[in-house]
């Protein structure tokens, strides 16, 4: 690694080099979820999922910011329908959770309410079921 970083210039190719990397993508913060009623999502996602709130403070005068976390990961989701994205609501989201055991996180979150539109399945590549939100958003729930 070192004979890449020192070139012509040394210390200068470095300082580049490591600047490039200070910027680089490091992660998703959040992905945003569109919901309609956010009180009633902010219960469903915190009570039935489990996840933690980091910020719900106003947005405008329509909306506030609610942004949470999964506890133990650094990913979180926001509930929010930006202007003009309102048909996203209800619809299939490209976002998938994951557990360790899949078959005892869909009996403990059916036990809290919530609705699974396909059950667990298994394949050679792990374990997924299908749930929604009040909204009507679909979520993959799946194996690591």
């Amino acid at each position: 690694m070192r004979s890449r970083l020192v070139g012509h210039s040394g210390t200068a190719d470095i300082a580049a080099t490591l600047h490039r990397e200070h910027l680089m993508i490091k992660g998703i913060k959040f992905a945003g979820v569109p919901v309609r009623d956010q009180d009633r999502a902010l219960e469903f996602y915190t009570k039935a999922l489990g996840l933690a709130i980091v910020t719900d403070q106003p947005f405008n005068d329509k909306q506030r910011w609610i942004e949470l976390r999964i506890p133990g990961a650094d990913t979180g989701i926001v509930l929010f329908t930006p202007d003009g994205h309102e048909d996203r609501l209800g619809t299939f989201q490209s976002i998938s959770f994951w557990t360790n055991n899949v078959q005892k996180t869909y009996e403990e979150l059916t036990s809290r309410g919530v609705e699974f539109v396909a059950p667990p399945k298994s394949a050679d590549w792990g374990t997924a079921a299908i749930f929604k939100d009040p909204d009507g958003n679909q979520f993959v729930l799946g194996s690591k």
